[in-house]
């Protein structure tokens, strides 16, 4: 059995040692959330340098569900690495990455003919999900939402709506990309209730008014917004923004790269909602723990790419691909789909429940194991990062990971790996609300 473990301050000597040499060699670029240097992973434990034994409520940010170290995903690795570690897919073939593609035109919502691209990274995925939309449509306009994460590289930076840190000082930012209003039920001025005809109201009325329907290309939505805030959209509002795509002939895309493998309840959160994407992106937890990302979508949507169009050296590296097939193997096997609907149910009626007693607490929300507080100033919805920032402290100071998101930085986000045993989220969970309750 797992146990949470405190034996030094967090961070501890090693961690600090470690953490003055990086400072002289690592781009201050580069943050650190819990700033301990990690000897070993597994399940829902982190075992740093100093002997400290955390428990994980973050999974590399949603990317080790099935446990930082599987054995089944470290034994496919091992053998793969033994027969070649590379060959570059466009030069010579490997049977991983059709295997990793058959799985995924299985799992990804839908019954209609797909086609899979494999990537490295989450904003790789998007960026050519944009491309081949591009491609397919011979339009050039992009419309995402207010809220959206989508990456780091110059267009989906672009396609971020977060300025700081992830835009501040990086532009000109890439061209044809527009925000339209999403349904977030906390903060929309009409109130929850007429939240998803409101935000749809309006970002209709914005693409045919000022974009022009016919020239956009694609709309792609988070099934629910992570580093936004872990906003679960008003019922009814994605299955709209799909139609209305529809009609107009605009690609739905679905960036599932954190919601998606089991992560909300369901193998894709796409299914909560009741959507059929066009074309759904993939990354993290595909690859348990190495990067691995893709694009599955519409056979005659990714077949308009003319040979050597899209790719890239290590696209769907044969280490990534083995551990993804093992990785999507343990999902299933073990069922981690119901296993995350059982977190929420051991998680969220305790969060809200919590929520009754601190006024601190202006939302709690979630999915599965992918599950928010959103704080506020007591009696208003004015955001509070400093709360969130706080009991964020206190968590990691007693050995609990835990990460701060959201537009405003007022989100505490929870996501354990899939894997974690009762308990042990049982003890991170008394720790959290010893934090919250010390907010008053």
């Amino acid at each position: 059995m797992q146990r949470r473990l405190v034996q030094t301050a967090i961070p501890g000597p090693r961690s600090l040692a470690l953490q003055k040499e990086r400072e002289g060699h690592v781009s201050g670029g580069f943050g650190a959330t819990v700033p301990v240097f990690v000897e070993q992973a597994s399940g829902g434990i982190i075992v740093d340098v100093d002997g400290n034994q955390l428990i994980d409520l973050a999974s590399g940010i949603a990317v080790t569900s099935v446990g930082a170290s599987a054995p089944e995903v470290a034994a496919a690795v091992a053998e793969q690495a033994s027969r070649f570690t590379h060959t570059c897919f466009m030069v010579t073939e490997y049977e991983g990455f059709v295997d990793v593609a058959k799985a995924l035109a299985r799992l990804t919502p839908g019954d209609h003919e797909k086609r899979t691209a494999l990537f490295t990274t989450g904003a790789e995925a998007v960026e050519n999900a944009v491309k081949i939309a591009r491609a397919a449509t011979g339009r050039q306009a992009v419309v995402v939402l207010d809220h959206a994460y989508h990456g780091r590289t110059l267009l989906t930076m672009t396609m971020t709506a977060k300025h700081v840190p992830y835009k501040a000082g990086f532009g000109p930012f890439a061209p044809e990309v527009y925000r339209a209003p999403t349904a977030y039920p906390f903060r929309s001025p009409v109130g929850p209730e007429r939240c998803a005809e409101d935000a749809l109201a309006r970002l209709t009325e914005m693409i045919t008014t000022q974009i022009g329907a016919d020239r956009v290309a694609a709309i792609i939505a988070e099934p629910i917004q992570g580093e936004g805030g872990f906003i679960v959209p008003a019922p009814g509002f994605l299955k709209g923004v799909q139609d209305f795509a529809r009609e107009h002939g605009i690609i739905f895309i679905a960036d599932e790269i954190q919601t998606g493998f089991a992560r909300t309840g369901t193998m894709f959160a796409s299914e909560h909602e009741g959507i059929v994407p066009d074309l759904i992106c993939t990354a993290k937890a595909l690859g348990g723990g190495l990067p691995l990302s893709a694009v599955t979508g519409r056979a005659e949507i990714m077949d308009r790419m003319a040979p050597g169009t899209i790719g890239g050296t290590y696209a769907g590296n044969p280490v990534a691909c083995a551990a993804a097939l093992a990785a999507i193997g343990v999902i299933e096997r073990d069922d981690l789909v119901a296993r995350a609907s059982a977190i929420e149910g051991q998680v969220l009626p305790r969060l809200r429940t919590l929520a009754e007693d601190v006024p601190a607490i202006g939302d709690v929300r979630g999915r599965g194991a992918m599950l928010a507080l959103e704080f506020v100033v007591p009696g208003t919805t004015e955001p509070d990062p400093a709360a969130a920032r706080a009991v964020a402290a206190h968590c990691h100071s007693e050995g609990v990971i835990t990460l701060v998101c959201g537009t405003f930085g007022n989100v505490i986000r929870l996501l354990p790996p899939l894997v974690i045993e009762a308990d042990l989220l049982a003890d991170a969970l008394d720790v959290l609300e010893q934090g919250i309750r010390e907010l008053g």
